[in-house]
């Protein structure tokens, strides 16, 4: 329990952390370029665009990472099922009950999102629900359900929209350097400096992502564990998704960090230096400590 508590304030910190420091990178970013163009302007537009997308993150982040996913919501007369498993976890877990979405993919795979628990989705592919059985998709459910539980969503969600927008202002930055041709008084230094900081700026946001800790998807395994009291059900539905071969089309790199597999197939055998910069751990490795509960 120690743990557990530990773990939510620490996303509730990094949750601050990562609105702090976009604004610090995006009012940065446009301090510098304001000085390449000696406009001010420029400069109170970067303070105002990143308070209002901060704002925008923390309230809306879940309706976009949702609809990058193409998610749609469903009803329980829609699939009963579904809504029975969901509504029994959460019950056992003393948590509201979260919106339910499809996700109208072949590849199993699902994600869960939204501010808090009141305010929470759960978002699952039609492959999911075809292809697992009733224990294995408890366990995938259970794991959202834990990252609810946790908190890790607020923190996962809001990387979405700040990382998302950190690459669109550097490119914007970048194309506004690249075809002006006005003489600037700032000097090579200050063109430079725009230069370095515009291009960071993608690799900001891919750090922004990499702040959504790896081990929150060990812990949710856990916490899934808890509720369902069968590993094996989590342990197989995994082993079935390093087995799947079909592609998500909705897959992105924004959204990638929230599911429960990474979507895009084939990054789990990557070299160790790509495995560094992943947001997921090996199935083999979650797998393998699961069926090591049973024992």
């Amino acid at each position: 329990m120690a743990n557990l508590y530990s773990h939510k304030a620490s996303n509730i910190r990094k949750t601050w952390l990562l609105i702090s420091l976009f604004l610090i990178l995006i009012i940065f970013i446009g301090w510098v370029v304001s000085l390449v163009f000696e406009n001010p302007v420029i400069l109170y537009v970067a303070v105002s665009f990143s308070l209002i997308m901060n704002v925008l993150a923390y309230w809306f982040s879940d309706k976009i990472a949702l609809s990058i996913a193409r998610a749609k919501p469903v009803e329980r007369r829609e699939i009963p099922e579904l809504y029975n498993i969901v509504e029994n976890l959460s019950i056992t877990a003393g948590l509201p009950m979260p919106k339910i979405y499809i996700i109208n993919e072949l590849q199993i795979n699902a994600f869960a999102t939204g501010r808090n628990p009141k305010n929470s989705a759960m978002a699952v592919t039609t492959g999911a629900l075809q292809r697992l059985t009733r224990t294995e998709l408890e366990g995938v459910l259970a794991h959202e359900l834990s990252h609810i539980a946790n908190r890790d969503i607020l923190v996962s969600t809001v990387a979405v929209v700040l990382s998302g927008v950190i690459a669109m202002v550097a490119d914007i930055f970048l194309k506004m350097l690249y075809w002006s041709n006005d003489e600037r008084k700032g000097g090579a230094a200050v063109l430079i400096i725009a230069v370095a900081a515009t291009i960071l700026a993608p690799f900001a946001a891919m750090l922004l992502r990499l702040a959504v800790s790896r081990k929150r998807e060990f812990l949710a395994d856990a916490s899934a564990t808890l509720l369902t009291r069968y590993p094996e059900g989590l342990a197989s539905a995994l082993e079935k998704i390093g087995h799947d071969s079909n592609l998500m089309r909705s897959a992105s790199d924004a959204t990638a960090h929230l599911y429960i597999s990474n979507p895009f197939k084939g990054k789990e055998r990557a070299s160790w230096f790509v495995r560094l910069f992943m947001t997921h751990p090996p199935l083999e490795e979650r797998i393998r400590i699961l069926r090591g509960m049973q024992t």
